[in-house]
C-alpha cells in the first residue's frame, strides 16, 4: 500500500476513534461543568466551566440531606466506599483460597465441588432477594454495612479466574518448595500470593465497580438514611436540580478514575497475570 494511502487510512481510523471518544465523554463532562457554576445559574448541561466548583462541592459534601436532615454526601461517599471495596477484598480472599485448596489439596470431588460453585453464577441477587433477605434479618444485620457486604460476596466468579491462573503455575514450584520443606501456608504465602497479585489487583478493581454501583441490594437491606449509598441516595434529589447533578459526578467519578489509570493493569492481570 503506498504511503499516502496507509497515511489516509490510518488518519480514518484515528478519527472514528477519536469521535467514539467524544461520543463517550461529552455527556459526563457536560454534566461536570454544570455543576461548576454558581447556585442561582440555571441548572442545565452547558460545555464551559465556571468558578463556583469549590465552593458548590464543600457545601454539597456537608450539607444534610434526607428526611431527617442527618445524612451527607460525604456519609454516603464513605459507605460507598465500604461497599465496594469490602465486596471486593473479601470476594478476592475468599476466592483466592478457595481456588488454592481445590489445586493443591487432595479434595475429594474437586471437580464437583468447583462445578456447583460456577451454578452460583446461574442465580444473581436479584434472583434470591427474599430468602437473602429473611437470612439478613434472623441475623440482625439489616441497616448494617455487614448485611449490606456480605450477601454480595458468595460467586464462583472469583474462584475461576484464580484456579485459571494456579492451573498455569509450573508444577517444579510447588516442588522445590517441598524440597525446601515448606509447609502448605509458606507456600502459599511466600510463593503462591505474590504471582497472584497482578491477578488479584485486576479483579479487586473490576469487582470495586461491581460493588460500588450496587442498587437493588441497597434498596432491600437500607431503610436508615445514615447506611444510604451514593446511588441509594440519588432518590433525595431532582433529575435536574444541582445537588442531583453533584452526586452523579460523585457516584461516577471514583469507578471511571481506577478504571481509567489501571486499565491496562487490568487487561494483564486478567488475562495473563504479568505485570
Amino acid at each position: 500500500m503506498p504511503s499516502w494511502r496507509r497515511f489516509h487510512a490510518q488518519l480514518a481510523d484515528h478519527m472514528i476513534l477519536i469521535a467514539g471518544s467524544l461520543f463517550m465523554v461529552l455527556p459526563a463532562y457536560s454534566l461536570f461543568a454544570a455543576t461548576t457554576h454558581a447556585a442561582g445559574s440555571p441548572v442545565m448541561l452547558r460545555l464551559d466551566l465556571g468558578t463556583g466548583a469549590f465552593e458548590n462541592y464543600s457545601r454539597f459534601l456537608t450539607s444534610g440531606y434526607g428526611f431527617s436532615g442527618d445524612v451527607t454526601a460525604l456519609t454516603m461517599l464513605w459507605n460507598s466506599l465500604l461497599l465496594g471495596a469490602g465486596f471486593a477484598g473479601l470476594k478476592v480472599v475468599l476466592s483466592l483460597v478457595t481456588a488454592y485448596a481445590l489445586i493443591y489439596f487432595r479434595v475429594r470431588f474437586a471437580n464437583l465441588i468447583f462445578s456447583v460453585l460456577l451454578l452460583t453464577l446461574l442465580l444473581p441477587l436479584e434472583s434470591r432477594f427474599l430468602p437473602t433477605y429473611d437470612v439478613v434479618a434472623d441475623l440482625g444485620l439489616v441497616n448494617t454495612r455487614s448485611g449490606l457486604i456480605l450477601p454480595l460476596v458468595a460467586s464462583g466468579l472469583g474462584t475461576l479466574f484464580f484456579r485459571q491462573f494456579l492451573l498455569t503455575v509450573p508444577d517444579t514450584l510447588l516442588e522445590s518448595a517441598r524440597l525446601d520443606g515448606a509447609g502448605p501456608l509458606r507456600f502459599f504465602r511466600d510463593i503462591l500470593l505474590p504471582l497472584s497479585l497482578p491477578t488479584a489487583g485486576a479483579l479487586f478493581l473490576v469487582l470495586f465497580v461491581t460493588g460500588w454501583n450496587q442498587y437493588l441490594w441497597p434498596v432491600m437491606v437500607t431503610s436508615e438514611e445514615s447506611a444510604y449509598t451514593l446511588v441509594r441516595g440519588m432518590q433525595f434529589f431532582g433529575r435536574a436540580s444541582l445537588p442531583g447533578m453533584m452526586l452523579v459526578v460523585l457516584a461516577v467519578l471514583p469507578p471511571a478514575l481506577l478504571v481509567i489509570l489501571f486499565q491496562r493493569q487490568v487487561v494483564k492481570g486478567l488475562f495473563d497475570g504479568s505485570h
